[in-house]
């Protein structure tokens, strides 16, 4: 079971929780185990093709997993996910 880091704007979509467990062999798999588990969460990580929202970022063990094989990469059991949600913003 890997574990997944919930950032403060989505965890009241987990009933408030820092962090949270996940069954599955990738990262695409581990993050629909969490939107099944607390489907509030699953618009806010996913886009209307399944994919990653372009504004979530989504680490594995420090990597991001764009960079690596995205929804596809693997994850073990000890892993580590972190979601982050891009920033943007600032004034004129």
């Amino acid at each position: 079971m890997a574990t997944v880091r919930i950032p403060p704007v989505l965890r009241p979509s987990v009933g408030g929780e820092k962090e949270v467990s996940a069954e599955g062999s990738s990262v695409g798999e581990i993050l629909r185990s969490v939107a099944e588990s607390h489907p509030d969460t699953e618009s806010q990580l996913f886009s209307a093709d399944g994919g990653l929202n372009r504004y979530v970022n989504v680490y594995l063990n420090d990597e991001d997993v764009r960079v690596l094989d995205g929804l596809e990469t693997a994850v073990g059991a000890g892993d580590t996910l972190v979601i982050l949600p891009a920033m943007a913003g600032g004034s004129r």
